[in-house]
Formats: structure tokens, C-alpha cells, sequence
């Protein structure tokens, strides 16, 4: 069964890469990330459905033996430089390091921009899902299991999660855990793009340093972490779909860019008779 014309241009156009613009970019990030915003607080937080489910996922990390969240967070909590560096970690690093990513992918990987960009979109999207089916409460807030709120005990600034910031989000959206879907989306370009070895070992330790924080201020639980993983590896499969291929498949520079033929391979071989050697003299004697 042949397809449709309409639909074979759609597949090549979705799967060219072509180079993206700056206005439309900035704006598609805005209104993304305030439409993420606008739902992520909009879903009603059902606070006896969350604490509920959250007793029931630490009953499961129980039984897993990966309950390591009430140590971890009373262990860094003994530690004061370092937990409140982690507040500020948790509270900043999140929108800086992501955006950095997407500006360095922009200005040195435009080819490949739109399609790795499609995938924090997607990932964020799906995300909403969970936190509308699956209002979750993070440890910090289940009653009576003697979590600590590091940023309230150590007065941070700056987390929406606590304190003053607590009213404008929804608490209960702690399922995935979009401090791991987007620090791993972030790992995933440095490790594919990044060339010196230091700067994708950076990479690496970026989701499992973020893993380690919100399990020590008590925002998240590790099967928190795992949903994230699972929702970036559903927007990875959706990309891969969209796009025809992995959007780590994408070359370096659209067909347009002058710097595409400057790192395109090398020209095929052709078959040619091979150069001859300039003659050696033998026949004069010294």
C-alpha cells in the first residue's frame, strides 16, 4: 500500500533537518513552558489521594529495599553548607543547566536543535499526565513519617516547593519527577554532541547528582526518579516517530548552513588510474 502524497511530505519535512529561528524559538520555550505552568498548578491536588499513593509507593520501595529516602534526607540534613547548597540546587539548576543545553544546541548544533528540543517538549508534556492521574505527595509532606523540609529548617530561597513560593504550585506533582527527565534529557546531548571527555563525564554525573538531591531534601522518592525516566524514554520513542529518526541521528548543520560542507564525509572514491612515480635515473653512475 503506497502512501499518500501529503503524507510523504509530511515524513520528509518532519525529518529534515532545517535551521531553527531564534524568535520562534524563544517564543515556543515561553509559551511551553507557561502552558506547563498554567497545568501542572491547575490540576486539583487531592491531597488525601496523594498522601495515600505515597504511602503505597514507600510501602513498594519497602519491598524493593530501595527505600533509602529517610536516611539520605536526616544523614545530608546533619550536614548545613551542604544541604543548603543542595536547596539552591534544586531550586536553580533545573531551569539553568536545561537552558544552557538548549542555547549551546542552538547556536553549535542547529541541524539537530529542533529535533532534541522535541524531545524536553514531549517530555514535559507527558509529564502533566502523571501529574493529573497520579497526584503524588513528595516524603516531605506525608505526615507522621519524619521527613525533613530542608528548605523550611534552613530558610532557602528561592524553591517553589516550600515556604512562602508553596501557594502559587501544586504540591502533589511529584510523579515523574521532571528534575530527572530534563537533567537526563540534558545528559543525553552533552554525552552524543559534547567532544571534550571531561565535558560528557560532567554530563553523566548531572542526572545522578540530581538524583541524589531530591531524594536528600525530601522532594522526591526514587521511583519518582524512575518515572522520569520512563516518561523521557515514552518522548524519545514519540520523537523517533515524528521525526523518522532518533533526534540523535540528525546531522551537525541543516543542508543550508555553509558550515555543512566544511564537516560533510569526503567525496566518494572513484575508480582512476592511480599516480604514476616520477622515473628513477639509474643508468648515471657517481
Amino acid at each position: 500500500m503506497q502512501r499518500s502524497p501529503g503524507k510523504n511530505r509530511l515524513r520528509v519535512y518532519l525529518s529534515t533537518p532545517r535551521r531553527p529561528r531564534f524568535v520562534v524559538e524563544l517564543a515556543l520555550i515561553a509559551l511551553g513552558y507557561w502552558v506547563y505552568s498554567l497545568v501542572r498548578n491547575a490540576v486539583p491536588e487531592r491531597q488525601s489521594t496523594a498522601v495515600d499513593r505515597a504511602w503505597d509507593l514507600l510501602d513498594l520501595e519497602k519491598s524493593l529495599h530501595i527505600d533509602i529516602e529517610h536516611s539520605v534526607n536526616h544523614a545530608v540534613n546533619g550536614v548545613s553548607w551542604l544541604i543548603v547548597s543542595m536547596n539552591y540546587y534544586y531550586a536553580t539548576l533545573h531551569f539553568v543547566v536545561t537552558i544552557g543545553v538548549l542555547v549551546w544546541l542552538y547556536h553549535r548544533h542547529p541541524g539537530r536543535y529542533r529535533a532534541v528540543r522535541t524531545v524536553l517538549f514531549l517530555t514535559t508534556g507527558l509529564a502533566l499526565f502523571g501529574y493529573f492521574f497520579f497526584a503524588l505527595a513528595p516524603p516531605r509532606l506525608l505526615p507522621g513519617a519524619g521527613y525533613i523540609d530542608t528548605v523550611l529548617v534552613h530558610h532557602t530561597w528561592g524553591s517553589m516547593a516550600s515556604g512562602d513560593m508553596k501557594n502559587v504550585s501544586n504540591q502533589y506533582a511529584a510523579m515523574p519527577s521532571m528534575h530527572i527527565g530534563w537533567s537526563t534529557w540534558c545528559a543525553l546531548a552533552i554525552v552524543m554532541f559534547a567532544r571534550p571527555l571531561w565535558v560528557k563525564v560532567l554530563g553523566v554525573l548531572y542526572p545522578l547528582t540530581t538524583l541524589f538531591v531530591i531524594v536528600a531534601t525530601g522532594n522526591h522518592f526514587v521511583l519518582d526518579a524512575v518515572g522520569g525516566w520512563i516518561t523521557l524514554a515514552a518522548a524519545l520513542g514519540l520523537q523517533r516517530l515524528l521525526n523518522a529518526r532518533s533526534a540523535y541521528r540528525f546531522p551537525r548543520y541543516p543542508p543550508d548552513d555553509p558550515r555543512a560542507a566544511a564537516t560533510g564525509p569526503p567525496p566518494p572514491r572513484t575508480e582512476a588510474t592511480p599516480p604514476q612515480r616520477e622515473p628513477v635515473d639509474v643508468s648515471s653512475s657517481p
